[in-house]
């Protein structure tokens, strides 16, 4: 059976603001997972907390939402419970790159197998928009009236001075069509897989719109120089901003990932492995 849009459609209904983003990045998921022509059940997205915790209500897939910050560890134990799974981790830039930074370094560094999109619309749009990591110096918002003073976090840049990590991208909501080639680059590639997607939020930030982000953007499979395998141009183009704005895959390359060093799951994931011979009733009268 060819897989549809409608196949993917819950009972659910988005509620996020109209023009948000968030719609954007739903659609190139979307389309992605049909492209990637797996079965629906093989697929879980987790996600923490803020406007983008809600889509996997909206996706006809197996979902887990989590606590704010914490959307990695979480899609980690999954991966590694049934690391057949297409995993899919989705968070903002507040959720990943704020509050769970930590988690997102060192995710990098293991290369799991899964794939991590990042909401990044620079500022905290569920809670009335608050500056947040990647919120751009002076830019006036709730809780910076006067214009935010501090350096923002470039995650490109982040990634790709990570050593272990195997495919950093960016993407842009407003350019669905080509957000679904990255997005579905990113499932089919076997290690972990940044997707930083440029996200307005309609509502809080009026400096990076549609309209700020369309004179910028480019295509970096559009330039026949550019070698995604090449650390030191990525790291170039990841720095443009003011009059241009690189997106694509700036880097990929085949590297061993942390489960290739498992033996316990080289045979055959843990949610195969026979546990009727294992009795825990001993550490129940220890610890109850």
């Amino acid at each position: 059976m060819t897989m549809k849009l409608t196949n993917l459609q819950t009972t659910e209904n988005p509620d996020w603001c109209p023009g948000c983003g968030d719609f954007g990045i739903l659609m190139g998921i979307k389309k992605a997972l049909i492209a990637l022509e797996r079965p629906l059940h093989e697929t879980c997205i987790v996600s923490g907390i803020g406007c983008s915790g809600k889509l996997n209500h909206f996706v006809n897939t197996y979902g887990f939402e989590g606590i704010h910050g914490r959307a990695l560890p979480l899609a980690a134990a999954v991966h590694l419970a049934n690391h057949k799974l297409n995993v899919v981790a989705v968070g903002g830039d507040g959720d990943g790159y704020g509050i769970g930074m930590a988690h997102f370094m060192h995710a990098m560094r293991r290369n799991m197998d899964m794939t991590y999109i990042v909401h990044n619309n620079q500022v905290y749009g569920l809670t009335k928009g608050q500056y947040s990591p990647t919120t751009e110096p002076g830019m006036k918002t709730s809780s910076s009236p006067f214009g935010a003073i501090e350096t923002p976090v470039n995650p490109i840049k982040l990634a790709l001075a990570s050593e272990g990590i195997s495919f950093i991208a960016r993407g842009f909501a407003g350019d669905i069509q080509f957000l679904h080639d990255i997005i579905l680059a990113g499932m089919k590639h076997n290690g972990f897989a940044l997707i930083d997607v440029l996200q307005p939020c309609v509502t809080f930030n009026k400096l990076n719109t549609y309209e700020f982000f369309k004179s910028r953007v480019y295509r970096l499979d559009e330039d026949t120089t550019y070698d995604n395998t090449n650390k030191k141009m990525a790291m170039e183009r990841c720095e443009e901003w003011d009059t241009r704005i690189a997106t694509g895959i700036f880097y990929q390359v085949d590297t061993p990932t942390y489960e290739d060093s498992l033996p316990a799951i080289a045979e055959k994931p843990l949610v195969e492995h026979d546990i009727t011979n294992i009795d825990i009733t001993p550490l129940f009268k220890e610890f109850m």
